[in-house]
């Protein structure tokens, strides 16, 4: 928990500086946080026989959200990937994230030989058809991060490696090919990952100026207040997807060590809940939810810093925002609870 407040309180002293010292930006963060605090003590007080019961509901819903997406959803970019519920709206995707992993941590606790090819097959469909729907939108930046938790599943499960091997064989000879099938915009992310100053005033612009921004911190940082790629607004997105590019000038690598020091606890911690627990249910899921934390971690300081390509994937309790927060959180609260009930047995 005192991870969790630490990485809070660094996204408000950030966000306060990324909007210009915006109060109310950082009195809304403030209330998300509090409502997330208030859902993640709540999940993490449910035993987790009932969050093993909801695996399978969670997951239907999962789906028929996704499926009423594409054909009712709020259209943005040309993208489909909000749904309307009166005055709010939320991405049916992230409910997936959670109740992806939930149901294969079900479905593997109960099976007796993972090993053989019928449980293979049926953990591949369990995780293709939410991945196809996402990448259907299209949302191929979470379908991929979704498609990555079942696969960390499947791999804690104990599947043949050499399931992953072909998998991976696959993705490297049907890569041409389905290059063909990108939208434009995902192809000029790659190509632009690749090299960009291809076109450093437009697709390129967003990780010139988060990579100048993270090389300008040094070792100390610029100090708070003082990062001028923000408070010129030379950084965009600087309290969403690009924060951690503006923390970065602002506490330099010392403050970036931190920073991960803070995100590497929490994940060992998540995976030493995930050894300690006494259920196969237990396990999986929290192997699975603490490998899925860091993966998200590590995607967004990566996308950040030009080593992978730009993804809409916030900096976990740091950028602002609410669902993706609330995700977060609730994933965090289900380690709780199987940490706190360790009497659980399949």
């Amino acid at each position: 928990m005192t991870g969790i407040l630490l990485l809070m309180g660094i996204s408000l002293a950030v966000l306060y500086s990324a909007s210009q010292q915006n109060l109310h930006v950082v009195w809304a963060q403030l209330l998300r946080f509090t409502i997330g605090i208030g859902v993640m003590i709540a999940i993490a007080n449910t035993p987790p026989e009932r969050l093993r019961a909801w695996a399978p509901p969670l997951y239907a819903v999962g789906i028929v959200l996704l499926l009423l997406t594409l054909v009712i959803g709020e259209t943005s970019m040309g993208a489909k990937r909000w749904l309307g519920v009166g005055p709010l709206s939320f991405q049916p995707s992230e409910l997936v994230k959670l109740a992806l992993p939930l149901m294969l941590a079900y479905y593997y606790s109960q099976v007796d030989d993972v090993r053989l090819w019928r449980p293979t097959v049926i953990g591949f469909v369990l995780i293709g058809v939410p991945f196809l729907l996402i990448a259907k939108e299209p949302d191929l930046g979470t379908a991929v991060q979704i498609a990555a938790a079942g696969l960390f599943a499947m791999w804690l499960a104990g599947v043949r490696r050499r399931w992953f091997i072909a998998l991976i064989l696959l993705a490297a000879i049907s890569g041409p090919v389905l290059w063909h099938f990108l939208h434009g915009y995902q192809k000029e992310r790659i190509l632009t990952f690749l090299d960009p100053q291809r076109d450093p005033l437009g697709a390129g612009y967003h990780i010139i100026q988060s990579m100048i921004a993270i090389g300008s911190g040094g070792i100390f940082g610029k100090g708070w207040f003082h990062g001028t790629q923000v408070n010129l607004d030379f950084l965009p997105e600087a309290q969403t997807d690009f924060v951690f590019a503006g923390f970065a000038e602002e506490f330099g690598l010392v403050g970036v060590l931190l920073l991960m020091a803070v995100y590497l606890l929490i994940v060992l911690r998540g995976l030493v809940i995930a050894f300690e627990s006494r259920s196969r249910f237990g396990k999986l899921l929290a192997g699975t939810l603490s490998l899925t934390f860091f993966l998200y971690v590590f995607i967004n300081m990566g996308m950040t810093s030009g080593i992978l390509p730009v993804v809409g994937v916030p900096l976990p309790l740091i950028s602002y925002g609410g669902t993706a927060m609330l995700t977060f959180l609730v994933g965090l609260g289900i380690l709780m609870s199987i940490h706190s009930h360790p009497r659980l047995h399949d």
